[in-house]
């Protein structure tokens, strides 16, 4: 990317359609020791984690009964299908005309990672062995006891393991969302402000930010899988 990014500029020679790595370092370097830039990351990031908790919760009360009711199951699945096909663009104008510059992206994200978050779930309980369930039935295991004794152990990995991924696909989704609500204190008002004002370097720099912040995030939360598959070795030594 970083070999294309010169070629093109070399190739283009126009600063006001491909920026120079130079002056997007300065840009990135004057936004590091602006306030109001640290205030916009903080306000975006943590509008990120507050959409992905309410996707996460939402998915998770959606699936639970989804898995232990084939008939819920059959009900809430033509409704996440249908989520998953909401065009963003439209949805973040109709909500502005609801709400208002800072809800709206926070619900669009929820609106696209809540039915990825469930199919995620739904297809984890779905590749538990058929062998356990079958024993399970033999000794007369309840719903509840099936849920937290052999769902919850089994699928916890899989969903872990998607979580770095989610949060910083809720990230690219807010920013974008922030960008076409134009998001007072935002990473996504930035952008436009710095598109309405041709300041390219700007923009170039807080799309690096946007990128790295999510590469780092995603890497951060793979520690977590980590863990957690240590922990279940460890129970499953002690079993």
């Amino acid at each position: 990317m970083f070999v294309i990014w010169i070629i093109a500029y070399f190739s283009v020679k126009n600063d006001y359609l491909v920026p120079s790595f130079s002056d997007t370092l300065k840009s990135l370097g004057n936004l590091f020791s602006d306030g109001g830039f640290w205030i916009s990351f903080l306000n975006t990031f943590g509008r990120t984690l507050l959409a992905f908790a309410l996707s996460f919760l939402l998915a998770v009360l959606f699936a639970v009964p989804s898995v232990l009711s084939k008939a819920f199951y059959a009900f809430v699945k033509p409704v996440a299908a249908f989520m998953r096909t909401l065009p963003t663009l439209a949805v973040v104008l109709i909500l502005l005309i609801w709400t208002n510059p800072v809800i709206a992206p926070v619900a669009v994200t929820v609106l696209i990672l809540f039915p990825m978050i469930y199919a995620q779930i739904i297809a984890a309980a779905g590749g538990v062995d058929e062998g356990i369930l079958e024993m399970a039935r033999l000794y007369g295991l309840k719903k509840r006891e099936k849920l937290f004794k052999i769902y919850m152990p089994l699928i916890s990995p899989n969903i872990l393991a998607q979580t770095g991924a989610n949060v910083s696909l809720g990230l690219k989704i807010m920013i974008s969302s922030e960008v076409l609500a134009n998001t007072y204190n935002s990473l996504g008002g930035m952008m436009q402000t710095a598109k309405l004002y041709a300041e390219m370097p700007r923009l170039a720099a807080l799309t690096a930010v946007a990128v790295a912040a999510g590469l780092v995030i995603d890497v951060a939360l793979s520690q977590f899988e980590r863990i957690n598959y240590k922990w279940s070795k460890k129970e499953g030594a002690r079993d």
